[in-house]
């Protein structure tokens, strides 16, 4: 009997894990294949901000991602998308969507070509931000920028939101973390295609 359990549980365990590396898999996948089609709009996610109002390497590299879509005249306007970190408060150093703006027009984007969201805590309230902003717009399609990993579920989150038309475009930088990440991120897409994100 003891026997037969253990083949079970290892077997149950073999099976999960494949199944664990398999949905890894097909969100690195998905989340590296960028659509850069023109839009009405790209929405860029927040990240840490660090002392001195300085965005984090990751954020960084997001930002420089919806630079590259606005340089190549992809769409016509970049949507800055981020919360407050704990400690911060609105408009001040935790500010995460007052210091991508900073970081964009200091790299030549116009003020005016750029919509700040300072409520996007999670990806749920910036699919439902962003999606706000584009129907004001009048605009139907949008291009999400965010790590890899962290496309599909924006997509998602967008999507379900009420946007028509979602793209995504993927930061070049890549660190251990985002690998560790890749196991919440197959728990998460389900969890959010249910609709209940706040399981999370």
């Amino acid at each position: 009997m003891k026997t037969t359990f253990r083949r079970w549980a290892a077997g149950t365990a073999a099976a999960a894990a494949a199944a664990m590396l398999l949905g890894c898999a097909v969100i690195a996948w998905a989340g590296c294949q960028d659509d850069l089609r023109p839009a009405d709009a790209a929405v860029i996610l927040g990240n840490r901000v660090y002392p001195g109002e300085r965005p984090s390497p990751a954020l960084a590299a997001r930002l420089d991602e919806g630079l590259a879509v606005w340089r190549a005249h992809r769409v016509k306007a970049l949507i800055v998308s981020g919360g407050v970190e704990a400690g911060g408060r609105l408009g001040g150093e935790g500010d995460e969507a007052k210091v991508m703006r900073a970081y964009l027009e200091a790299h030549g984007v116009p003020d005016r070509a750029i919509i700040a969201d300072p409520y996007g805590d999670n990806t749920e309230l910036t699919g439902r931000n962003a999606a706000a902003i584009l129907k004001a717009h009048g605009w139907t399609s949008v291009i999400a920028v965010s790590q890899f990993y962290h496309v599909p579920r924006t997509r998602l989150a967008l999507r379900r939101a009420g946007v028509a038309d979602v793209r995504g475009a993927h930061a070049r930088y890549l660190t251990w973390g985002d690998f560790i990440a890749l196991p919440r991120e197959v728990i998460a897409w389900p969890v959010y295609w249910l609709g209940r994100p706040d399981w999370l």
